[in-house]
């Protein structure tokens, strides 16, 4: 019978810690999709300065005066 109770606690242990960590996936997917949302979004806003410039050199690629 102790077994029987010992094997119960676990099972209920264990059943405890896969909810757990099932919501912890579901919040991690909601946080990755909202991330993926703005780098999408950040990633539409850089194109169009992009586009509005012109097709100028950015200024990180462009030589120094002293070159």
């Amino acid at each position: 019978m102790t077994d029987t109770l010992h094997l119960e606690e676990r099972i209920a242990h264990l059943t405890r810690v896969v909810e757990d960590l099932s919501d912890v996936i579901a919040r991690q997917d909601r946080i990755i999709d909202s991330h993926a949302r703005l780098l999408d979004m950040l990633m539409a806003r850089d194109a169009a300065r992009d586009a509005e410039a012109g097709g100028s050199i950015p200024l990180g690629d462009q030589r120094p005066p002293h070159w």
